[in-house]
């Protein structure tokens, strides 16, 4: 699961507004519950792009195909015992509600934890599925480049940020 991490500040904002707007919690620093969710959001980012280039590494050292890197990059997460793929977003809900239970910044906590579940995934589902549709567009552009290889990932970054540009995101 990929987060742009442009995207981690108004992330934060939205789950807060779905967290406070239904009084699921009560906060006198609601902008430093934000800033406790962008956290656990860029550990999450920052944990995934460790383990990404490990696994390129791994590919690289072990002269291993390029199409090895999914499943290289799955043992790793497995090892560091990180989410990646579909079941990044409950594990990434449970690490939220998990700092939330801890931060100072929460004075107290309404909801049972089904309901924060409920309320913290669906902005994540929102970016995703706008960082979905990025990616199939982006992916379609580069059909004559193999997957994987050093030259994939910089081609990769540079049709995201011009396909971003024209859509205006």
């Amino acid at each position: 699961m990929k987060i742009p991490k442009s995207r981690v500040p108004q992330l934060a904002q939205a789950m807060l507004r779905a967290l406070t707007e239904h009084n699921d919690i009560e906060t006198e620093a609601p902008a430093e519950v934000a800033l406790d969710i962008e956290s656990v959001l860029n550990q999450y980012i920052k944990d995934e792009a460790e383990l990404s280039e490990k696994a390129r590494d791994t590919v690289a050292s072990r002269g291993l195909p390029g199409d090895q890197l999914g499943r290289v990059k799955r043992q790793l997460a497995e090892e560091k015992k990180i989410q990646i793929g579909e079941e990044a977003i409950d594990y990434l809900v449970d690490q939220l509600i998990e700092f939330l239970m801890h931060s100072s910044n929460v004075d107290e906590i309404y909801a049972p934890d089904h309901q924060l579940r409920l309320r913290l995934r669906e902005p994540l589902r929102r970016v995703l599925a706008v960082d979905g549709d990025l990616d199939s567009a982006v992916r379609g552009q580069m059909k004559h480049m193999q997957e994987g290889s050093a030259m994939w990932e910089i081609e990769y970054q540079r049709v995201l940020e011009d396909v971003r540009r024209r859509k205006g995101l």
